[in-house]
């Protein structure tokens, strides 16, 4: 084998293990975050899942489905009423909207 050759499979090797393992590891490292902030509980369990949930505050909301791609957001007398909004379709479509009331998922809409 020629070190053409060496440096090709050495350069694939590589790339297949970044395919390949790192986001295994970042699995693993997310789910070992989730666990040291909330414990072995069915919260942490909904969590690491990707669930969203009536009670879910935002924070565990983030943690469980990231940064939305928008919000809007509306201050009303007695509350503060935001539109999270996920899986952008087109300009102004979005597949998951999730409604967060003084930081507390109240309900959301998902379009298939």
């Amino acid at each position: 084998m020629d070190t053409g050759s060496l440096v090709f499979s050495i350069i694939i090797i590589s790339v297949l293990f970044l395919i390949i393992y790192l986001p295994i590891l970042n699995r693993k490292e997310r789910k070992k975050r989730i666990y040291e902030k909330y414990g072995h509980t069915d919260i942490a369990e909904k969590i690491i899942n990707g669930t969203v949930w009536v009670g879910e505050t935002s924070e565990q909301l983030l943690d469980s489905i990231g940064q939305p791609v928008d919000i809007d957001e509306r201050v009303l007398k007695t509350k503060k009423k935001e539109t999270w909004k996920y899986h952008q379709k087109t300009a102004n479509r979005y597949g998951l909207k999730i409604i967060v009331e003084n930081g507390i998922v109240v309900g959301w809409d998902e379009k298939m």
